[in-house]
């Protein structure tokens, strides 16, 4: 079909001279036929599969997103392509979500090869940067030219998952140049230990002099690496120590009876490092004896994740100065998060009186957020949730802008074609040239075309207008509405787990399984379907809305009965099942506040998905009851098993 390409990363348009006539009806049928030639051509891209998707782009000279139709093409050849190919296609799509990806892409290849002439001119025009192992590159590039970049790296290489060679070699040239020292190195091999990551292990230990074969047991093996024995240098007993914590998360018992073997032989730093080992696994499995670890662990060097499950021991023990203090030491970045923002104020309070000024300030600075501390900090501050006045309604010219983007037409594209990460990427990278305006124009289009993930994604940027429909839309309420009211449900509760489970995606399938609106498990479906006699039950009946639907708000509602109506345990048993609720509850020796509760919940998956689920019920809440709320009195206290949460 002849026609030509918006050079901005538009879609394919209309020439001026139109085409030939078509017979009726197989416009239609030839597009169907290029859709499923794109989706063979992305799975031969993603394949590194060169000669078929040169094949298959070849086919499709005028699809309706031409820059998708290069970059696949250009993508399984990228490492024999020439340099003026590649700017060439970047050029042509300078601008948009794709070129971003490719730019990221070319700047891997070009680390690798250490060509650091195009890696620094490419590297300022990647707009995300949101690539770990780009990042390492981008610092390396400047370590060669003996620029000083060691505070910048101890702060990227907090994570040895995405390290890859990247950040491997980062280390290394950066150890060579004496701009890390043996602390470093030695901080690196804690890290691969606590994230089970044996390469980074493996290359730490043979920087310090060590066996790669011992550091690789102690993550892997570390029963055989703790009989080895403790060795006698510096980085052997860290190896070791690396083992001590591995063990501790299949046997705090073992754990313990061999640091206190070895402890004479061992530093005062390495006891506490020691024991800084255990008591994090120890945390995690909700053991009593991990707050006396921890004391044990004083003056040890903490990861972010160690001084996060210090600082919820301390809490869920009412230990407001260590509270406070743990807080203090965190990084600025982790210190300043909304979560330890509130705790630190909550600490403050306890410590210094209810006006303290610093408590106050800290309050302030989180209470226009709309999340779980931001509710929990305004209501701190004597003030009821309520919801902010009404934005405006975007205008029809407003809207039609929104139809003309070119962005939002490719994303729509991707979204019909059953591919929800590229219509994602596409939408998202939108929104970031935008105004307030516009992203409330932006959502109420995705509202229209029935993309309310990305509706909700997008309300959520605004700041000084602000759209609740948008932000927390109730789609279905003639299903949910009576089936919430026969079961006795909070309404505003059932749509604040909807919203978390899948974001109104009806067709959200997980990883494990669970399909539809409330992410239901074929197992739990079929069990609800017998309990409630739902006739004629398949399992390819749960993917059905108003099923899973149903499904749904029925097992809630037997969770909460069996949590003696609790929404905090029942939420929190919705996502990490019953069973191990009760085996929580069953380690606790002390009632605790709600919020207590759910920050000091082991999973991070499910311990995030209370807070989500509860603030956005509180949200829901005051929009249909348009009256205020409160976060404190909906979370409750939460009472050791056997007795009755509040």
């Amino acid at each position: 079909m002849a026609g030509a390409l918006l050079a901005s990363g538009g879609l394919a348009v209309q020439a001026q001279v139109p085409p030939p006539p078509v017979p009726q009806g197989t416009i239609a049928d030839q597009q169907r036929v290029n859709d499923e030639i794109f989706l063979q051509l992305r799975d031969a891209a993603r394949a590194d599969d060169p000669l078929r998707a040169t094949e298959l782009a070849a086919r499709l000279p005028s699809y309706e997103i031409p820059s998708y139709v290069d970059y696949y093409r250009l993508k399984p050849r990228l490492r024999d392509a020439s340099d003026d190919e590649i700017r060439a296609v970047l050029q042509r799509w300078d601008g948009s979500a794709i070129a971003d990806r490719l730019r990221n892409d070319w700047l891997l290849q070009l680390g690798r090869k250490r060509d650091w002439t195009n890696f620094d001119q490419q590297y300022p025009l990647f707009v995300l940067q949101d690539d770990t192992q780009v990042k390492c590159y981008w610092l390396l590039s400047r370590a060669v030219k003996g620029i000083r970049v060691a505070d910048e790296a101890r702060a990227l290489l907090v994570n040895p998952t995405y390290y890859g060679e990247a950040c491997a070699t980062l280390i290394a040239t950066l150890y060579q140049a004496k701009q890390f020292n043996t602390d470093d190195l030695l901080t690196q091999l804690r890290l691969a230990g606590e994230f089970d990551a044996t390469g980074p292990a493996r290359r730490t230990a043979l920087l310090l002099g060590a066996s790669d074969t011992r550091a690789a047991q102690a993550v892997d093996l570390p029963a055989i690496a703790m009989a080895r024995g403790i060795g006698k240098t510096r980085a052997e007993h860290e190896i070791y120590l690396v083992a001590i914590g591995r063990m501790a998360r299949t046997s705090l018992k073992l754990a313990t009876i061999a640091l206190k073997k070895n402890e004479p032989k061992l530093t005062a730093q390495e006891r506490a490092i020691g024991w800084a080992a255990i008591a994090h696994p120890a945390s995690l499995q909700m053991a009593p004896e991990a707050a006396e670890y921890w004391r044990k662990a004083a003056g040890a060097p903490l990861s972010a994740d160690q001084l996060q499950w210090k600082t919820r021991i301390a809490l869920k023990r009412g230990e407001w100065k260590t509270v406070a203090t743990t807080i203090q030491a965190m990084p600025a970045a982790l210190r300043n998060e909304p979560t330890w923002t509130y705790w630190l104020a909550r600490a403050l309070q306890a410590e210094f009186g209810h006006d303290n000024p610093e408590a106050l300030a800290l309050y302030r600075k989180i209470a226009d957020q709309t999340n779980f501390y931001g509710q929990l900090a305004i209501e701190e501050l004597g003030q009821p949730i309520t919801l902010p006045p009404q934005a405006r309604t975007p205008t029809p010219d407003e809207l039609a802008a929104m139809a003309r983007n070119p962005g939002f037409q490719r994303s729509l594209k991707f979204f019909a074609l059953r591919l929800r990460f590229e219509g994602t990427r596409e939408w998202n990278w939108e929104l970031r040239k935008m105004n307030e305006r516009e992203l409330l124009a932006a959502g109420e289009y995705a509202r229209q075309n029935q993309v309310l993930d990305r509706m909700v994604y997008t309300a959520e940027k605004t700041k000084s207008e602000v759209d609740y429909s948008q932000r927390f839309p109730s789609p279905h309420e003639d299903i949910l509405a009576p089936t919430t009211q026969a079961l006795g449900l909070d309404l505003a509760w059932v749509y604040g787990l909807i919203r978390q489970e899948s974001r109104f995606v009806s067709d959200a399938r997980s990883s494990v399984g669970a399909s539809g609106l409330m992410q239901v498990m074929p197992s739990t479906g079929k069990y609800v379907a017998g309990k409630i006699g739902l006739e004629d039950y398949g399992h390819d009946k749960l993917g059905e809305l108003k099923t899973n639907l149903v499904l749904g708000s029925n097992y809630l509602d037997m969770i909460y009965e069996k949590f003696n109506r609790s929404e905090v345990l029942a939420t929190a048993a919705y996502n990490a099942g019953p069973g191990r609720i009760n085996g929580w509850r069953d380690k606790m020796d002390r009632s605790m506040e709600g919020a207590v509760f759910a920050e000091t919940i082991p999973f991070p998956e499910t311990r995030n998905y209370v807070k989500n689920v509860l603030a956005n019920t509180t949200n829901y809440a005051a929009l249909f009851e348009k009256k205020p709320q409160s976060l404190k009195a909906r979370l409750g206290t939460v009472t050791p098993a056997g007795a009755r949460s509040e």
